[in-house]
């Protein structure tokens, strides 16, 4: 039996979203270097896959990184509207470009915009004025994990791309120029 504690998380009803996109905003003033000092989508932790033409609107938050695509294209109905898998997927992945940071290419995570000081809503959820989003903590059973923080999503990114010799004599060559 896991032990219980509190999760977080982002709830997300697609009846309410309209593509507007304030989420993304959010996000990436919310993670721009320095903080809010410019919005830049591409480095959003959350995008809403659009298809226009049907009326379908899915934020996605950015998950973990894999190192392949998934091989399946299957299709959800849901209320008489049709979604790829992908609509669902906060993947990054080798398949397509979102969640990667746009100048290296790293991928990026969302960390329900984690602080200090802390904010109480995470500022996609905050700029939402449909209620799309809603977040909520909840008790839960969960089981022993082992969570990476931004540095190792990172790295392991690089040894998946470079491989574990090729960054730890960079990592050697770096030390040297002190």
């Amino acid at each position: 039996m896991g032990e219980k504690k509190i999760v977080k998380r982002i709830r997300v009803n697609l009846d309410r979203c309209n593509g507007c996109r304030a989420c993304e905003m959010a996000c990436s003033s919310f993670h721009a270097r320095p903080k809010y000092s410019s919005i830049n989508p591409a480095r959003s932790r959350i995008r809403v896959v659009t298809d226009e033409i049907n009326d379908e609107y899915v934020p996605i938050r950015a998950t973990d990184y894999t190192k392949a695509g998934c091989d399946g294209r299957r299709v959800y109905t849901i209320n008489g509207k049709d979604y790829s898998e992908c609509s669902f997927c906060g993947s990054v992945c080798p398949t397509r470009n979102l969640f990667k940071e746009p100048d290296s290419g790293l991928p990026l995570k969302c960390d329900l915009c984690e602080s200090d000081p802390p904010v109480d809503e995470p500022l996609c959820v905050q700029a939402c004025s449909l209620d799309a989003l809603t977040y909520e903590e909840v008790e839960e059973e969960v089981q022993d994990e082992v969570k990476l923080g931004g540095v190792e999503i990172g790295l392991k990114s690089l040894v998946d791309r470079y491989g574990i010799q090729e960054l730890a004599d960079a990592f050697a060559r770096m030390s040297q120029k002190g």
